[in-house]
């Protein structure tokens, strides 16, 4: 399963390690996804949210 927000689509970003020497290497910029219940069809679910998602509104905790 692939680390990305269900509402918004968000996923990981590529970027660059630049060390001391200005060597650079690759790197990979996670978004910050949480585990949050949600109401969907009638049943409550699992899904990965990003956190801006949950600050906007655009998705309701199921309790």
């Amino acid at each position: 399963m692939p680390r990305v927000c269900e509402i918004c689509g968000k996923g990981r970003q590529k970027g660059h390690l630049i060390s001391h020497s200005h060597k650079v290497s690759n790197r990979h910029l996670k978004p910050n996804l949480q585990s949050v219940k949600v109401r969907k069809g009638g049943k409550i679910t699992r899904i990965l949210v990003c956190t801006k998602c949950i600050k906007a509104g655009k998705v309701e905790r199921a309790t």
